[in-house]
């Protein structure tokens, strides 16, 4: 808290190409005027534009990586160039995971620069509850996500409907919204499971906990999308194990540091619908494993997720900048 004022995040604006010198001017005095001592560029896909800015701020430079920004476009020479730069310039790069650590490394980051700085859950807003098992094998599967390739929405559609031969009475709810949305409801309607999904679209953090509350178990089949869009680790995949809910999932990007293998969920292959249609019927049919994934789910968030521990990591790599640069002043 003590450093709260001085250290200024940048998160705004979207791609351009370079930073005006007249809004490198501006962004200088209004970091003067509030007496910055550290510059947050908070995704790593905008921090090329603020080049300009990194290369006249005299003060430490943090920027952040949660998973896309570390992977589309960089088949593309001239962004990978700017994206070295932005290394070089940098005194710290804080990943989400470290399998995005290790992506950015691979990219041309020094390794002495890098940093894990995970996602937090506000565990309170996440109260943990065991789920009593439904009658008649009426199961609710949710996920929640943007509506994109990269979220696996169809792999979890189509192993949905194998686990439906089981138990013909389960329903999946998707929450979210997104450029996948008509190919879901098209792929939805030839499988013939229209009765059995339901699409909430955008609602309240509240409406979500609802839905979480009212499920049994997350799906989240994950996948590196044709453009190299990956994931960190998903905050909705988080908020769900906070609040008990076991997860079914793929071996892709941070999800493993977040689910322990058979202990907070299972994890399987990118696109194996056979597998992960397996993974949810084990699951479901096992009242032991079910309770004791649940408590695993919330035990990991505690332990690797809290909001609260998260914000004290921060603040003390911003303190450790600030101070080095100090003590060689």
């Amino acid at each position: 808290q003590d450093f709260g004022r001085r250290a200024y995040p940048v998160a705004q604006g979207g791609r351009i190409r370079r930073m005006p010198d007249a809004k490198r001017e501006e962004w200088l005095r209004h970091l003067n005027r509030v007496e910055a001592r550290v510059l947050h560029v908070y995704f790593g896909h905008i921090a090329p534009q603020f080049i300009p800015l990194m290369k006249t701020w005299p003060h430490p430079v943090v920027v952040s990586f949660h998973g896309a920004d570390a992977g589309v476009d960089m088949a593309k020479p001239k962004h990978l160039r700017r994206l070295q730069e932005v290394f070089s310039l940098a005194d710290r790069i804080l990943c989400r995971s470290e399998s995005l650590a290790q992506d950015v490394r691979s990219l041309g980051c020094p390794a002495e620069k890098v940093g894990i700085q995970r996602t937090g859950i506000p565990l309170e807003s996440w109260p943990f509850h065991i789920r009593p098992e439904p009658s008649v094998g009426a199961w609710h599967l949710v996920q929640s996500c943007r509506f994109i390739a990269k979220k696996g929405l169809d792999v979890t559609v189509t192993a949905f409907a194998e686990v439906l031969k089981t138990f013909p009475k389960a329903r999946l709810t998707l929450i979210g919204e997104g450029p996948e949305r008509e190919n879901l409801t098209r792929q939805i309607e030839a499988l013939g499971i229209g009765n059995q999904v339901q699409f909430t679209g955008f609602i309240s953090e509240g409406a979500v906990r609802a839905q979480m509350n009212a499920a049994h178990l997350f799906v989240h089949p994950s996948c590196t999308s044709a453009d190299g869009n990956r994931e960190g680790v998903p905050n909705s995949m988080l908020e769900a194990m906070a609040s008990g809910l076991p997860v079914v999932a793929t071996r892709h990007g941070g999800i493993p540091e977040a689910v322990p293998e058979g202990e907070a969920g299972f994890l399987v292959a990118e696109t194996d619908i056979a597998g992960l249609a397996a993974a949810v019927l084990g699951v479901l049919q096992d009242q032991g494993l079910r309770h004791r994934l649940s408590e695993g789910a919330r035990r990991s968030v505690e332990t690797g997720f809290d909001r609260s521990s998260q914000i004290r990591h921060l603040e003390t790599c911003y303190k450790d900048l600030m101070l080095t640069q100090s003590a060689t002043l």
